[in-house]
Parts: C-alpha cells; structure tokens; sequence
C-alpha cells in the first residue's frame, strides 16, 4: 500500500557515518526537528555492484540537496560495522569511500517491514514456511516534507539504478508547490511555468507548449 500522503513511520534505527560513529535516526523527527525535507533511499547490499554507482551519485548531489534545505540519507540491511567497512574501501575497489551522509542499518529490517519493501520470499504455507534468499530491499525512495509527510516515494527492482536529478526536480517541483500553491506539468523545471488549477491556467499553458 501506497505510503504517499501518510507520517513517515516513527522509528528510531541505527546508522552509521563516515567517522565510524554509531548512532540512532529517526527520519521523521529528523524532518520534523530540523524543518528540513529529507529524501531516504534504500538499496539492496552493500558490496554490491549496481548500489555504489548509486550512494556516489546521491553524494555527488548533496550539495545540491543541501541548497534545497535536504537531508540526503541512505539506508540498507547490513549492519554498521559492514557500513563502516564499505566506507572504508576506495571507490576504485568498488567502496564508498568518500560518502559523508549517514547510512541506516535497519539490520532488524523493522523499519524496511513496516514500510513493505523487503524482497521476501516464503516457500510452504502460512503455517509452516521458510524465507529464501537474502530478505533485503528494493531499491525503494521516500521523499518527506518538513512535516514529516511522504510526498514521493518509488520502488525499483534490484537492476535497476536511479537518476539522481530526477528526486531534485520532484524537490523543486513540491517546494515550488509550498511557496507559490501552483501545480507543476508534465516535465517541469525550476524556472519553467508552473499553473494554477484552473481549466483556463491549463488551456494556457497548453496553448503555449
């Protein structure tokens, strides 16, 4: 079920940072606290191969994010002390060395089950039943309001990557949204038109593109 609309789960999960700290984040009160928009991206494994193309994408980005009042934080399975290893193998031995947001550990996968995203697969019957495979995540995205609310989210099978610049326009899309109360259209861009939701704004626009 969709999570778009609804509080992000109030759940407190380890993390770990580039400096081997171990500590606690809860993405809700994180935005909530800090009146930033946070964007969560899950991936699979670390010391994988798809998944590090990815963290250095989004870190190459943050400061992007950052100018958009955005906390960039990723979030896996493993638990921090493979985090820390991975932060500590060099990009050209396929780590993430150089990645300075903090990664959730949700090696309970408490968090990853309330959101539904885990790729499960139970062989038997409800009664009896094993779980195959690895129980980790897909590659799912979450982007939360300064209130807490998910206003995105999306779920990619483990093949495929994301495109970093696209959860920038959807940030521009909703601030733009927030401060000036216009929808944005199909592939809008920070400085493009926006319209206000009325068939003559639409016709407008329409008439123009």
């Amino acid at each position: 079920m969709s999570q778009v609309g609804k509080k992000f789960p109030d759940i407190s999960v380890n993390a770990m940072n580039e400096m081997g700290d171990t500590f606690k984040i809860n993405v809700l009160q994180e935005a909530i606290n800090n009146k930033k928009k946070v964007i969560l991206f899950w991936y699979p494994k670390d010391f994988t191969f798809v998944c590090p193309t990815e963290i250095h994408a989004f870190q190459s980005k943050l400061e992007e994010f950052e100018k958009r009042n955005t906390i960039v934080i990723g979030a896996s399975c493993d638990t921090p002390e493979v985090h820390f290893a991975w932060l500590n193998t060099a990009k050209d031995n396929g780590g993430i060395e150089g990645v300075t947001f903090p990664l959730l550990a949700d090696s309970t996968r408490q968090l990853a089950e309330t959101l539904d995203i885990l790729d499960t697969q139970y062989v038997g019957n409800e009664d009896d039943y094993t779980i195959e495979g690895d129980n980790v995540t897909y590659r799912a995205t979450y982007l939360i309001d300064e209130e807490g609310t998910i206003f995105h989210e999306s779920i990619n099978v483990m093949p495929l990557g994301r495109n970093v610049d696209e959860y920038l326009r959807l940030v521009d899309g909703y601030s733009h949204h927030q401060t000036h109360g216009e929808v944005c259209p199909a592939n809008w861009e920070e400085g493009k038109d926006a319209m206000n939701e009325s068939r003559e704004s639409v016709a407008s626009y329409l008439s123009k593109h």
